[in-house]
C-alpha cells in the first residue's frame, strides 16, 4: 500500500490539512494519508502546544469515518524530540509492505537542508510538496520530489489560535466535530497549553 505521512504538530488540525490531504488520495498519489501527530518539533517552539493526546484526539474526530485517513501516535512512543528520519526507518521496520512518500508544504521543504539526514530522505522516499501562500520554493529537479497542484489556501493553527484567544469563531476553519471539542475542552483559552 502507498501511504502518505503527514507529519505536522496539528495544533489544532484544520481544512486546509484536510483539503490537502483529500487531494493527495483523490489523486491517487497515495492510498492512505497517515496524519503523524508529532510531540515535539525540534525546529519549533513549544509555548502554546497543546498536549499531544489532546492533539491526536482533535485529528481522530476530524477524519473520523474516513477509511482513506489515520491518525498516529507513533512518534508519542519515539526519542524527542521527534525526527522525521528516525520515524520512517521505525516505521518501514513494523511495515515492509507499505511505501512512504512524505507530505509536506512548501515551508516545511525550504527548511529540508536543516532536518537530520535529509540528504537520506531526499534519496530513499518520495516527497509530496503542496504550496503554500507567500512561499516561493526552487524548483527541486530530484525525482523524488514532485510539486503539488492543491488547492491554496491561506489558514493556519496560529491564526485559528489566536481566534480563539480572542473569543472569536472558528467555525467553517476546523470540522465541526472538533470545533464542539476545542470549545468543551477550552483549549487554547491559556498563555500554555503544554503541561510542565
Amino acid at each position: 500500500m502507498k501511504v502518505g505521512l503527514y507529519f505536522g504538530s496539528f495544533n489544532p488540525i484544520h481544512i486546509a490539512h484536510l483539503i490537502i490531504a483529500n487531494h493527495i488520495v483523490n489523486e491517487n498519489y497515495v492510498d492512505q494519508v497517515w496524519f503523524i501527530v508529532s510531540p515535539q518539533n525540534p525546529l519549533k517552539k513549544t509555548s502554546g502546544l497543546l498536549n499531544e493526546f489532546q492533539r491526536l484526539h482533535l485529528v481522530k474526530t476530524a477524519i473520523e469515518g474516513d477509511n482513506k485517513m489515520r491518525a498516529s501516535d507513533v512518534e508519542f512512543k519515539l526519542p524527542r524530540p521527534s525526527f522525521t528520519i528516525d520515524t520512517l526507518v521505525y516505521l518501514e521496520e513494523k511495515n515492509p509492505s507499505n511505501h512512504f512518500s512524505i507530505i509536506m508544504g512548501a515551508d516545511s521543504f525550504q527548511n529540508l537542508s536543516k532536518w537530520k539526514n535529509h540528504q537520506l530522505i531526499i534519496t530513499n522516499y518520495k516527497i509530496l510538496v503542496y504550496n503554500r501562500p507567500g512561499v516561493n520554493v526552487i524548483n527541486s529537479n530530484d525525482e523524488n520530489v514532485t510539486f503539488l497542484k492543491a488547492p491554496l489556501l491561506d489558514i493556519s493553527a496560529t491564526q485559528i489560535r489566536n481566534l480563539i484567544r480572542q473569543k472569536k469563531s472558528i467555525r467553517y476553519l476546523v470540522p465541526e466535530s472538533c470545533r464542539i471539542e476545542i470549545e468543551k475542552g477550552g483549549y487554547y483559552l491559556g498563555a500554555s497549553q503544554q503541561p510542565a
